[in-house]
């Protein structure tokens, strides 16, 4: 098991407002943010990233737009930084949203220019994109899918072809000269990477070979999975848990009472990230009727389709560190604790590789931030290693890697 560490970087001084107006994200006005204090926190992160690379842990940055909940507006900015500031950590994006995005081929070439200057240490994602995002990218969501695979087709082809330029005429873009420099080291792309919540995306994901994850989500992450395991059969190879990926919230500490603080401010993230003005969460086709359909029956209230182990669904905008832990959207306590909770989720999901480590979220200042990541990387991380040895790797490469 691989073990990637990454914070949305928030904005948290915000977060009273936001929950006074109804909304973190989209609507909540810029004049809330302190440039000043922006410029400490963004420097903070910076640094609690570096610190991965000490102890061994690898990297994961993602992106989000117009939120007082996630600062980083770029992932391949934030990416370029820390591929400066380390050596030896896989540095993912999950990702780059790029349905949302005007030009593929620019994501191409940042991807590949990433993967030269941290000397092939890079791992891409291609995501769709929250839903919140619509409206600041003035994006079209009932095509949003049709856009956003000819947008991969083009990104895996532009850092693939080595041989001279080409052009693509599709249904939303259009290039005569497609010919990217430099191209990436790791030859034809890096690992490419996908985040999804159902069967079909975990289909569609094997059929391209790609690692595919989800972020706290619980129980809703193993239909995906056993979807993307069984089309991988029905296709002639095996998937193996390094095709899968799992975000949550994890806080350790020298005693469990420790560890439940730290991941109770952690969670503070998970409990403001939904909360956004409702004519923002569900836009006109961007849900397929499957996911709309699961949403129903979940019944109100925000973060319903997540479930605890009993069936019952949890309003994560108002639940305790406990609920968290009962749903898998936190793992908390001591050290032994931990590793137990890890070992019996993935147990119970088949089998997962990739276990992308939330260690800092909202009011978790940096002093606990760093005690939280240097002990899960001495005293966690080493016992989970041999987690999956008994499971044959994947008996195919990616599509893109062919």
């Amino acid at each position: 098991m691989r073990v990637w560490y990454f914070s949305e970087m928030a904005y948290h001084p915000a977060w009273d407002e936001g929950l006074k107006r109804g909304s973190l994200r989209v609507v909540l006005p810029s004049g809330n943010v302190d440039p000043g204090v922006a410029h400490g926190l963004l420097n903070r992160y910076l640094d609690e990233f570096a610190l991965c690379d000490e102890v061994g842990l690898d990297i994961m940055i993602n992106e989000h737009h117009s939120t007082a909940t996630c600062m980083t507006i770029s992932a391949p900015m934030a990416l370029a930084v820390i591929a400066r500031e380390t050596k030896k950590a896989r540095l993912l994006s999950l990702g780059s949203p790029i349905a949302n995005r005007p030009d593929p081929v620019r994501v191409a070439e940042e991807m590949a220019w990433l993967d030269v200057l941290c000397g092939g240490r890079l791992e891409m994602g291609l995501v769709k994109g929250a839903p919140y995002e619509i409206a600041p990218a003035n994006s079209n969501p009932a095509r949003l899918m049709r856009r956003y695979w000819e947008a991969h087709d083009l990104i895996i082809k532009a850092m693939s072809t080595t041989d001279g330029p080409f052009n693509w005429e599709g249904e939303f873009f259009h290039y005569r000269n497609v010919n990217i420099w430099p191209r990436p080291i790791q030859q034809p792309t890096p690992p490419v990477w996908m985040t999804g919540l159902s069967p079909e995306t975990g289909r569609l994901a094997a059929e391209r070979g790609h690692v595919v994850g989800t972020l706290l989500s619980g129980g809703v992450a193993k239909p995906m999975y056993d979807a993307y395991r069984q089309r991988a059969q029905e296709l002639g190879w095996t998937a193996g848990p390094d095709r899968f990926a799992y975000a949550v919230c994890i806080g350790v500490g020298n005693t469990r009472a420790e560890g439940l603080r730290r991941a109770d401010l952690i969670a503070g993230y998970v409990r403001t990230a939904g909360v956004v003005a409702e004519p923002f969460t569900n836009p006109p086709g961007y849900n397929s009727l499957g996911a709309n359909i699961a949403m129903l029956k979940a019944g109100p209230g925000r973060g319903g389709f997540v479930k605890d182990r009993a069936g019952n669904p949890v309003d994560q905008t108002k639940a305790t560190v406990e609920q968290f832990l009962e749903t898998d959207t936190v793992f908390a306590g001591t050290p032994d604790d931990v590793v137990r909770q890890i070992t019996d989720f993935n147990q119970r999901m088949g089998g997962v590789g990739h276990l992308l480590f939330f260690g800092q979220g909202g009011f978790l200042d940096h002093k606990d931030t760093a005690d939280n990541i240097r002990l899960f990387a001495r005293e966690v991380f080493p016992r989970i290693q041999h987690l999956n040895a008994d499971k044959p790797a994947s008996s195919r490469r990616p599509v893109a890697a062919e």
